[in-house]
């Protein structure tokens, strides 16, 4: 079979493959591929160009079919939605594999970087310890909750809760105190759970040389550091700075016509996790510069003296995803001078 590109949907256990020729006709079309049977049909074929949306499994499956000799390019399911046919055929598994094959030769297509193991293992510390966060606040929010109903309300602030809670507990009737220490108790137990993967993150980043690099840039801790070292690999995947940060979403979005040039809010593309560690960052950062007269320093307080406390903190958000582009890219070579950053 003269198979050039293949699209393959993915799925859990039955995924959808279709395959063209060098003439763009449909040489390989098989509906329902057993997971079993996958990797030995994509094994058989000659090194051809294989397209996927980006999804849970998608980088593991990669990584397999490279093994083979095969080019692997992953894209976002909303850049393949526009390719694929509808009218009587309408939407299933063959006609998305269909419009994976057709997108993944496009020019002007974006591709999701594949990620290696190692940097999978690193966010999977970073999505179990988010999870554990999120399920905190989630705790402290039903206890707030709860509390109100009996005409107790405590500040939003977690220290001032933990503090004030305990003058308040006998006045809560029947099981009612029995919940409410049982969420205080849970919530101490996730704040254990963080602070070991807090731990693990970080003595992750203190044996990479690469997070050391970017843990000098103002703003990037060990946990900045090592989610961007996971989510970037070694930049490759990106021709400049500034990709990097429209891929994370924190360039202004455009809405120009007519030659006028429109620019709005941040777009907020891209992973949010990996954006919101950038603001915090910057948000200290730019707390902390005082009467600092460093080339930065000075650059960040007329940034805010001109544009305002937050369009300065995205400013330097951006700034350091470019400049952690740049430290992964270029390594040893790209040497960052004290004070103008």
């Amino acid at each position: 079979m003269n198979i050039i590109t293949v699209g393959i949907d993915l799925a859990k256990n039955v995924f959808a493959v279709h395959g063209v020729d060098d003439n763009g006709k449909p040489a390989l079309v098989k509906p329902k591929v057993s997971r079993a049977d996958l990797l030995p049909l994509v094994a058989q074929l000659p090194p051809c160009l294989i397209g996927m949306e980006a999804c849970s499994g998608a980088h593991h499956w990669a990584r397999q079919f490279r093994h083979y000799g095969h080019t692997v390019k992953l894209m976002a399911p909303k850049f393949v939605a526009p390719y694929r046919m509808t009218g009587r055929r309408g939407k299933n598994d063959a006609a998305d594999a269909a419009a994976i094959c057709e997108a993944v030769t496009r020019p002007n297509m974006l591709f999701v970087p594949v990620k290696e193991e190692h940097q999978q293992i690193i966010l999977c510390l970073h999505r179990t310890r988010q999870g554990f966060v999120e399920e905190r606040t989630a705790s402290y929010n039903r206890l707030r909750g709860l509390i109100a109903e009996f005409g107790i309300v405590l500040p939003q602030k977690v220290t001032c809760l933990r503090r004030e809670i305990g003058a308040h507990l006998e006045d809560l009737p029947g099981y009612a105190n029995r919940c409410v220490a049982d969420l205080l108790t849970h919530a101490d137990r996730l704040d254990e759970r963080i602070a070991e993967y807090d731990c693990a993150i970080a003595q992750a980043a203190r044996e990479d040389e690469r997070s050391k690099r970017l843990m000098k840039l103002p703003g990037i801790g060990p946990t900045t550091a090592s989610a961007l070292l996971a989510s970037m690999g070694s930049g490759h995947d990106f021709n400049s700075g500034r990709q990097v940060a429209a891929w994370i979403g924190l360039v202004p979005g455009q809405y120009s016509s007519g030659g006028k040039a429109r620019l709005g809010r941040i777009t907020k593309a891209g992973d949010n996790y990996l954006r919101s560690l950038l603001v915090l960052g910057a948000r200290a950062v730019l707390n902390s510069i005082g009467d600092k007269q460093d080339r930065f320093s000075r650059w960040a307080r007329s940034l805010q003296e001109r544009r305002g406390y937050w369009r300065a903190v995205i400013a330097i958000a951006a700034k350091n995803a470019r400049l952690a582009w740049a430290v992964l890219r270029y390594g040893d070579d790209f040497k960052l001078e004290p004070g103008k950053v």
